[in-house]
């Protein structure tokens, strides 16, 4: 009974094979145009934000009282990495971050177990304290619209009906309201009058609470429940200016003490600026599954719809727009991608005839067409990911075609029939072509089950591309000898075997490979040469974790000194914008000061709120432009006391500074000296650029030493004192007002004059039961400094030295340049004290680590694999031996394009062993089937070379055309590159360097090889 043969089954059933090829033709067409596209794979923020809040407290205090205390309940969080926190005057803000191997699938239970610990530790804190987890940090809002041209307070209520419009679009999810100034009446009062009338400001902020308060005042039970109501809550600023407060000589209206009026908060948390005007911002963010190019213009419509009924004056823009983002990235893709079939087509027809090139042609978009219908139940889009790994596939999976055609081809050259040439294939390429296509998907393995946020960022380039290639594997034994019976020509009269490697150029191909195996251990030394001299270069090659993104964005993170106010941060912003919207160069400008911008960009991370900071956001005309807007801006004068950090947005996770190194100890003085002398370090480093130290330098405070025994007498105490100062000085709450859906806080406070002036802070009447005293009477007042942010990490005061790049220079660059200096004085570190690198180049580290655990696992299948094949150890450690071969021509790609190595590139490197091994594996089984065939070992390694040239060479020269168009890709590049390079060299080497290394190893009779061939 003849063995199975899916092959020769396939040539049996024709019908149904013709219906399969139709059909899935057909349906994978259509899976493929159905698609969600987006800009880049999703990955999960292993990240949260903790915001604490106690008013009035130092931040000494808010760290000890406050701080402390939260990251003690939550270093038990499950995966925990690191806490990070800084607190300032009266708040405190902990960033929760995960491992990088944390499961994806874990991370909202774990969020939900650090809500929980927050609930449970609230009530321990101090009274007035509070704490809440920000569930809105890891959100992407890819569609950002302003509103300006009106104040903020109509904007607002603009802004609220918008996000109404468009939570009705189909896709939508979240929406956020950014920049809202909430309103405020305001009580200024005259503390010298206040005081004259034996009052405290207490007393005024208890009669407003009292009266704006809303409490149950009972309901009568007859047939009916009459509720009864109280009247004479305070409406408004006249209400509450004729609100009485009893004093000692009588009651007097608030409107007698002070000034009451409408306003604004004061100062605001934050401020937004679209094009230097004030404005108000709706982020919208998509539903999780919702296709982005369908969404984006529903959207759209919907905001057109609704900018036709804003008042005059009022105009809405949409500053970012995911799906144009989107539609940009992929249809350069798609072109990019059609482009490498064309040329994968082109090479098959041109070089194997039009016979051949047109099964060739048909099998690779049927297996593209499979494929297709496998993303689609897998729930892969198109994006920046996957579509570079069809690209990178298409000079892969033509492999399978070619050497499926090409062993049908020489059978009929040998006049065997089309179904026996088409058995044939089966019996003689199929298994080495499957093992082949296992060793390059297991090549791709590593990303694929890496646990790093990285990995889950890039790892459809494992699904897409193991798909492709299996599937190529499939339509290579059952579609391709289809379609090779109907489409090859009938069997030719010659039989001679020889006759068809009897040409000019195989004779001469011949002849080298005799040479080289005839002086096999000068070319397998020249090899291994070649090899240490490429690892030695791999020093010259520029190293990076993620490159840049191409797109036209801008960051720039305005930093003034720790503690600078909301006002001289906003000043600072409006003088820098003052160059920039008037710059041809720039389309838009849009500035919040006081917070981050929404999180636009799944990799951009939002600065988080500090009245000192601000965030611009700068959107160039394109790219070129975008360079020559960074350089001015590097050079802008225009607000000399604030740090400008300017950033392009990157591919994947990042780091905020590149280079950062932090200082961990128990003193901040001593972490202070050591910071400076490791950024003294970094400023003398060539390619550095905002060299700069999170903490700050220390600023102002007012202190107040009261006279303890005056204080007594005179009835007071230190509580009441404090609240009377922050009243008079920061303001106090007193109650609300409602209008309709709104809430209009009611403010108590000194007058402009009292509570701008520190000079006049001895001057401010406190009111006793014996009259007014000024505050100088009872407190000596001085000045002090202190620590206006305090960072720490996992409990230890935590200083950190950041900087940034300048050109194309990279962090890995900086960190070698200042290795050794950095070194010294981390080994002259006091005890308790601790330097570490962080910044991209841990980020990279962690993200390596992750591959490179993999790796044992991944040779290991290799071997497996290869024995399986094989069945002989000389043979596959012999296959083995090919696979760091691609490093000769990686390397030397690397050094003559000037593109550094990285992360995309190291999965290159990884997967490019695979391929060589593909390659290695074909020709190794055809020198075992030529030595069972009766031919002597020098004879079969021969033949086996000359017959596998022209398929290596053929699928070696398509996978390089295929992958040229990834080459002027800012992300793919370096990887394209590697494998480019590497195929060159390998291919080269497989034909001259593995005939070579087979007849070394193999041609003197050893116990190993005589065992081999006995059993191979």
């Amino acid at each position: 009974m003849d063995r199975f043969n899916l092959s020769r089954w396939a040539i049996r059933h024709p019908a149904l094979v013709g219906f399969l090829i139709a059909l899935l033709f057909a349906a994978g067409a259509a899976q493929f145009f159905a698609l969600g596209r987006d800009e880049d794979p999703g990955f999960t923020l292993k990240e949260m934000i903790v915001a604490a809040a106690w008013p009035g407290a130092t931040p000494a205090q808010m760290q000890a009282q406050v701080g402390d205390p939260i990251e003690r309940r939550l270093r038990a969080t499950e995966q925990l990495d690191f806490l990070q926190t800084y607190c300032v005057d009266g708040h405190c803000v902990i960033r929760v971050s995960l491992k990088d191997g944390a499961p994806s699938s874990r991370v909202p239970a774990i969020w939900q177990q650090v809500r929980n610990r927050l609930k449970d530790i609230e009530p321990d804190l101090p009274s007035g304290a509070s704490v809440a987890a920000d569930d809105d940090y890891a959100d992407v809002y890819g569609y950002v619209f302003t509103l300006t041209g009106a104040d903020n307070a109509r904007l607002v209520t603009l802004a609220e009906r918008a996000r109404e419009a468009m939570l009705r679009v189909p896709g939508a999810g979240k929406a956020r309201i950014i920049g809202e100034i909430p309103r405020r009446v305001f009580v200024d009062l005259d503390g010298r009058r206040l005081a004259a009338m034996g009052l405290s400001p207490d007393a005024v902020v208890q009669a407003l609470a009292n009266r704006s308060s809303v409490a149950p005042s009972g309901t009568a039970e007859r047939s009916m429940r009459v509720p009864v109501r109280i009247g004479g809550a305070v409406d408004g600023v006249d209400t509450v200016a004729a609100t009485a407060v009893a004093g000692a000589t009588g009651s007097i209206s608030i409107g007698d003490l002070g000034v009451v009026s409408n306003g604004s908060a004061d100062p605001p948390d934050g401020l937004i600026r679209h094009g230097a005007r004030p404005a108000v911002v709706l982020a919208i963010a998509m539903a999780p599954g919702a296709d982005g190019l369908g969404f984006g213009r529903q959207l759209a419509q919907a905001a057109a719809n609704f900018a036709r009924t804003l008042p005059a004056g009022v105009r809405m823009t949409q500053v970012q727009d995911q799906s144009r983002n989107i539609r940009e990235a992929v249809d350069a893709f798609l072109i990019k991608f059609f482009c490498a079939l064309s040329v994968v087509l082109l090479v098959a027809f041109v070089t194997l005839g039009w016979r051949t090139g047109v099964v060739v042609a048909l099998s690779v978009p049927l297996t593209l067409a499979i494929v297709a219908l496998f993303m689609g139940v897998s729930g892969i889009g198109l994006e920046r990911i996957s579509l570079g790994a069809l690209i990178l596939s298409l000079g892969l999976l033509v492999d399978d075609a070619i050497i499926s055609v090409e062993a049908m081809v020489v059978q009929l050259e040998q006049g065997a029939t089309r179904s026996d040439a088409a058995a044939y294939a089966w019996t003689h390429t199929a298994f080495p072509m499957l093992t082949g296509t296992l060793l390059t998907i297991v090549g791709f393995l590593p990303v694929g089950f890496a646990q790093s946020t990285t990995s889950e960022y890039a790892g459809g380039i494992f699904w897409v591309t193991g798909s492709a290639l299996l599937v190529s594997w499939v339509v290579a034994v059952v579609f391709t000898p289809y379609l090779g019976v109907r489409l090859l020509p009938e069997a030719q009269a010659r039989h001679d075997a020889a006759a068809r490697y009897d040409t000019p150029l195989y004779r001469r191909l011949r002849s080298v490979v005799e040479a080289y195996m005839t002086h096999r251990k000068a070319v397998v030394a020249a090899t291994a040469l070649l090899l240490a001299a490429s690892l030695a270069g791999a020093l010259l090659v520029r190293q990076q974790f993620f490159p840049t993104s191409d797109r036209p964005e801008i960051i720039v993170d305005v930093s003034l000194r720790p503690g600078a106010s909301l006002t001289a941060t906003a000043a600072a912003v409006k003088r820098i914008e003052a160059g920039i919207v008037a710059d041809r160069d720039v389309a838009q400008v849009d500035s919040y000061v006081g917070e981050g911008a929404p999180r636009f960009y799944l990799p951009y991370g939002p600065a988080l709120p500090d009245p000192a900071t601000a965030t611009m956001v700068l959107v160039a005309t394109d790219l070129r432009a975008r360079e020559r807007v960074i350089a001015r801006l590097a050079a802008n004068r225009a607000a000399p006391e604030a740090r400008l950090h300017i950033r392009r947005l990157s591919l994947g996770p990042s780091a905020g500074f590149p280079v950062q190194y932090r200082v961990t100890g128990p003193d901040p003085e001593t972490l202070r000296r050591l910071s400076a002398r490791i950024a003294t370090v970094l400023r003398a480093t060539p390619g550095t650029t905002a060299v700069q130290v999170d903490w700050g330098t220390p600023s102002v405070a007012m202190r107040l030493d009261l006279d303890g025994a005056r204080v007594a007498r005179l009835g007071l105490d230190r509580a009441r004192l404090a609240g009377e100062v922050a009243t008079m000085m920061s303001g106090r709450p007193a109650g609300e007002l409602l209008h309709g859906t709104k809430r209009i806080g009611i403010v108590v406070r000194g007058s402009a004059a009292e509570r701008n002036d520190p000079g006049r802070l001895a001057d401010l009447a406190v009111s006793t039961p014996g009259g007014a005293v000024p505050l100088g009477e009872i407190a000596r007042i001085g000045v002090t400094t202190e620590q206006p942010i305090i960072w720490k990490r996992d409990n230890m005061l935590c200083m950190t030295v950041q900087a940034d790049m300048t050109g194309d220079v990279q962090a890995s660059d900086i960190a070698a340049a200042a290795e050794d200096r950095i070194a010294a004085i981390a080994r002259s570190l006091p005890a308790g004290y601790r330097i570490e690198a962080g910044g991209d180049g841990e980020l990279s580290a962690k993200a390596n680590d992750a591959i490179y655990r993999l790796l044992p696992i991944t040779v290991a299948l290799m071997l497996l694999l290869l024995m399986i094949q094989l069945q002989s150890i000389g043979r596959t450690l012999l296959v083995l031996a090919t696979a760091p071969l691609g490093v000769i021509g990686a390397v030397a790609a690397l050094i003559l394009t000037g593109a550094p190595f990285g992360f995309v590139a190291l999965l290159g490197l990884i997967a490019l062993a695979g391929m060589i091994m593909r390659n290695s594996i074909i020709l190794v089984d055809q020198v075992t089937h030529n030595q069972a065939g009766g031919m002597a070992l020098h004879a079969a390694i021969v033949a086996a070379t000359i017959g596998r040239a022209r398929p290596v060479v053929l699928t070696a020269l398509a996978a390089v055309l295929a992958f040229i168009p990834l080459c002027f890709n800012i992300f793919w590049g370096p990887m394209a590159i590697v494998m480019i390079g590497g195929l060159i060299g390998a291919t080269a080497l497989t034909l001259v360097a593995l005939p070579a290394l087979y007849a070394l190893a193999f041609d003197r009779p050893s116990p190993l090889t005589e065992q081999d061939n006995r059993h191979g």
